[in-house]
């Protein structure tokens, strides 16, 4: 697949850029693509919810009726879970939610959302650029030259760019990432994906 290749100023300067058809050319595999989703949120979370149980809460332990004749149902200590102030009954506790994915099955998922997102006709090849000094407002404009400025996207660059990072921090619909940084979930949630030319070259390779 071919794509032209578009300036800062959103006009085509003549030339293409080629999308590999080993990375942007695959049969989605929507179950990789699940699961790494899947992996990327769970390791986001921190796992420190926790609750105390009828052990752990500060009380007496003196039985507070008898056992039999009340016509009520049994209850030992003021810690029972079932009054107010009781402990909780199989409550939440710290836990790692990290989980593995062979390194085969992430390779597919990434290829599989590139490849969605190319059949989607939603992948944007422009030349490499620079800014003199971070601004907001220019990296605003290119947006709406390519007619991006209202739709969620992601610029893949080839190296870091301190002054096009910072141009991009404040603006909630944009994200800057690396080549090689880029994962299945950041892929899914842009709407569309701004490829620069040099890294699209390092992705060729991949």
């Amino acid at each position: 697949m071919k794509l032209p290749i578009l300036n800062t100023k959103g006009k085509e300067t003549g030339r293409e850029a080629t999308l590999a058809k080993s990375i942007f050319g695959v049969d989605p595999h929507e179950h990789s693509v699940y699961l790494s989703v899947k992996q990327i949120r769970a390791n986001t979370r921190q796992g420190t919810s926790k609750t105390k149980e009828r052990g752990e809460i500060k009380g007496s332990t003196r039985k507070i009726k008898k056992q039999k004749g009340t016509g009520t149902a049994r209850a030992g200590s003021i810690k029972n879970p079932l009054f107010r102030g009781g402990g909780r009954i199989f409550g939440p506790t710290p836990r790692n939610y990290d989980t593995k994915l062979n390194r085969k099955v992430k390779e597919l998922a990434r290829r599989s959302a590139l490849s969605s997102k190319a059949k989607s006709k939603n992948i944007v090849v422009i030349e490499d650029f620079d800014f003199q000094a971070p601004k907001t407002k220019s990296f605003l404009k290119i947006l709406e030259n390519l007619k991006l400025d209202s739709a969620k996207t992601m610029l893949i660059m080839s190296e870091s760019k301190n002054s096009v990072l910072l141009s991009a921090k404040n603006l909630k619909m944009a994200n800057v990432v690396l080549f090689n940084e880029i994962n299945v979930y950041n892929i899914l949630d842009a709407q569309k994906l701004i490829i620069v030319e040099s890294a699209l070259e390092n992705l060729n390779k991949k």
